[in-house]
């Protein structure tokens, strides 16, 4: 399977979080909200759909709103693939945070 960037994995992680709610703006908030990551709209729109080529996200058009002037806003979702790719990163993580001495509790600096 193929491994995500760090973006990615952070958009990904967005999008999963946002739920029905998970569009380019929604995103973009919410990576500077809660990972503190600065990034350009146009960067987290091209990994949205970098992420969809890969068949890690799916989308469709949402209705129009008058927020936004009659325009539609496309709405992102992942796919097993998507949660695949997370949990595999998840767990190439977690490995290396195991092997970590002093994260183990028998491990005591002496």
């Amino acid at each position: 399977m193929e491994q995500l960037g760090n973006l990615e994995e952070l958009v990904l992680l967005a999008v999963c979080s946002l739920g029905e709610d998970a569009y380019g703006v929604s995103v973009h908030r919410l990576l500077e909200e809660q990972a503190g990551r600065r990034s350009t709209l146009g960067a987290i729109h091209t990994t949205l759909y970098r992420l969809q080529d890969k068949g890690f996200l799916e989308s469709a058009m949402g209705g129009a709103t008058n927020q936004r002037g009659g325009r539609r806003k496309r709405l992102f979702r992942a796919t097993g693939a998507g949660i695949e790719a997370l949990r595999a990163s998840r767990d190439v993580r977690t490995s290396f945070w195991d092997q970590i001495p002093a994260l183990r509790a028998s491990w005591i600096p002496g």
